[in-house]
């Protein structure tokens, strides 16, 4: 697998990827710096966690997905 397939700005796929990621900076920002409660940081802490596996599955499909290489002979 090449690494270089993760970086496709054409596709929506993409920006929803890059979208996930920085709602896990924030997630971990908030965990870090807020003083939460035992509900609210629990609350975080799943939301993290779920937005993690969502970021996996995505980069995943960006992964497995071919780029349309046209070139014009």
């Amino acid at each position: 697998m090449k690494l270089s397939r993760l970086w496709q700005p054409q596709l929506p796929l993409f920006w929803i990827w890059v979208a996930v990621n920085l709602l896990s900076a924030a997630c971990a920002w908030a965990l870090r710096a807020l003083p939460l409660t035992g509900a609210g940081f629990a609350l975080v802490a799943v939301l993290a966690l779920l937005n993690a596996l969502l970021g996996m599955l995505l980069m995943w499909q960006l992964l497995r997905h071919e780029p349309n290489c046209s070139k014009d002979s």
